[in-house]
């Protein structure tokens, strides 16, 4: 009877440890590092509900510990700043820029917080808590003259900026052609394009032709010029020859062929690189428009191709409304 109950004691313990450890592995800070820089902005507010008789000592600064609006514009800034400090998941971030404003209206203050930032992630946590900090400081200064003091809300009542911005909605169904440049590679091997189709697909496209050529320039001249201007195709990604190499042609058969570059996302695609690695810039891809098809040349390593589609979507989608005469709206 003891065995059999030490027994059942420990496999309960043991259920609750895995348990407990399964939850641990699915804990942590989400990984950014992939994600590019775009300027984002958010604001928060947060209402403070008073007793209307002391709207008058409040806007004299005759407070007991003083003028609390002052106090309160210090204490968010500190909460922006000091966000990641607070919220153990949240990311340490640049701040550029932190405005706060309070708007006396009957019987409640609204603490309005907005910050904005060049980075990863959106900021608005660092609003909610500068706005959360504000409150709770002019509440610790008016809590002697007012015991009815109650912090009502706390909400983001805007935010822009990151990738959500930019999903430009086309108004038809996109196509797409991947082509790997590669001497030695055969389509079964091949791991670059199947990245390059599994976010095309992601993004809406329909993949029309998905092949492997050689490096050999006039064959890539080809069949860029008959994708083109044959099979009304919206987007070509090749993957591959775009390095030093005596057999990379990729770049300059692509040039061949082309009637306008698109220097801009060559020059993003090579900062981005080079930030996370120094052979980004041996990288010699082009990009640019024949008729009303945008090519772009990948690097041929999978690394490469990830962290170049991570750059293209969706700020490309627009490209595709400006080349059909839609503009920029």
């Amino acid at each position: 009877m003891f065995c059999l109950s030490l027994l059942i004691l420990f496999k309960f313990y043991n259920f609750f440890y895995i348990d407990y450890s399964i939850s641990l592995i699915n804990m942590g800070m989400i990984d950014v590092g992939d994600k590019p820089e775009s300027y984002r902005t958010a604001t928060a507010q947060a209402v403070v509900v008073i007793d209307p008789s002391i709207m008058n000592k409040i806007l004299d600064g005759n407070s007991p510990k003083g003028n609390i609006f002052e106090a309160a514009k210090i204490s968010a800034t500190i909460g922006v700043k000091r966000t990641s400090e607070l919220i153990p998941y949240c990311h340490p971030i640049p701040i550029d820029g932190i405005k706060v404003e309070f708007k006396m209206e009957q019987n409640f203050i609204k603490i309005i917080v907005n910050v904005n930032s060049v980075w990863k992630t959106g900021v608005e946590m660092e609003s909610l808590t500068g706005a959360s900090i504000a409150a709770l400081t002019i509440y610790d200064m008016l809590k002697p003259l007012d015991k009815s003091l109650t912090i009502e809300s706390v909400r983001v009542i805007e935010k822009h900026g990151g990738i959500g911005d930019f999903h430009d909605k086309v108004g038809r169904k996109l196509n797409a052609v991947v082509i790997v440049i590669s001497d030695t590679r055969k389509i079964e091997q091949d791991k670059s394009g199947k990245i390059i189709i599994d976010i095309l697909s992601l993004n809406g496209f329909d993949i029309i032709e998905y092949k492997v050529l050689p490096d050999e320039i006039k064959l890539i001249e080809y069949e860029l010029k008959r994708l083109c201007d044959e099979s009304n195709i919206d987007i070509i990604i090749t993957t591959g020859g775009t390095g030093l190499g005596p057999r990379d042609t990729t770049p300059e058969a692509t040039k061949n062929i082309l009637e306008k570059e698109i220097n801009g996302i060559v020059e993003s695609l090579r900062n981005y690189g080079q930030q996370r690695t120094p052979l980004s810039m041996l990288s010699r891809g082009v990009a640019g428009i024949r008729g009303n098809t945008i090519i772009i040349n990948l690097p041929g390593s999978t690394m490469a191709v990830s962290q170049s589609l991570n750059v293209l979507f969706p700020a490309i989608m627009h490209g595709f409304k400006m080349i059909s005469g839609q503009g920029h709206n």
